[in-house]
Order: structure tokens, then sequence, then C-alpha cells
């Protein structure tokens, strides 16, 4: 009786073992890689270049992003963000100010 319960314990212990690594979590598909999510962190814009503005520095031209860029100022009316260091003028082309950033 006790060889049968002993050879029950170590059949059983190696059925168990043998599923520990079918049993390994893998990621999800549904879960965004790290590369993704820095992605999804950085807004998809229109490189609309650059302009010298009143005071000599040249700053970028107000882009149409899919989010706030890093460095927007305001938001347009049109929706573009603007990139400019002054609020005189900002958006003057774009509709005016929507809000400020």
């Amino acid at each position: 009786m006790f060889v049968r319960r002993f050879a029950s314990i170590i059949a059983l212990a190696t059925v168990l073992l043998a599923s520990l690594p079918a049993q390994t979590p893998q990621p999800s598909p549904t879960q965004p890689t790290p590369q993704q999510q820095q992605q999804k962190a950085q807004p998809k814009c229109t490189d609309t270049g650059t302009y010298v503005n009143s005071q000599g520095q040249t700053v970028k031209r107000p882009e149409n992003c899919s989010a706030a860029p890093q460095g927007a100022t305001a938001q347009c009316r049109d929706g573009s963000y603007s990139f400019s260091t002054s609020r005189r003028g900002t958006c003057s082309h774009h509709g005016g100010v929507a809000k400020w950033l």
C-alpha cells in the first residue's frame, strides 16, 4: 500500500512539473510594447518649417498634430499648435488662440 501511494505521488509530481513551463505567462498581443507606447506618447505632426520672430529667434511654425506636442505654447482656433515665444501675434494666421498651454 505504501509503495502504491508513493508511486502515485511521484506520478502526480511528474505531471505537475511537466506542465509548469506551459503555464508561463506570455505577453498578450493586445498589450503595447514599450516602443509602441513611446510612439503613442509622441503626437504625429505636420512639419511646416520655421520662421524668425520679431525678436530674431528661429521658432517652429504652427503645426497640425494629433495631440499637443512638446514645446507648444498655444492651440490655435484652426486646431494647429503654436510654438510662439510671445503672445503678440500668436496664431494670427490661424484664427487666433483657442487656448494657451
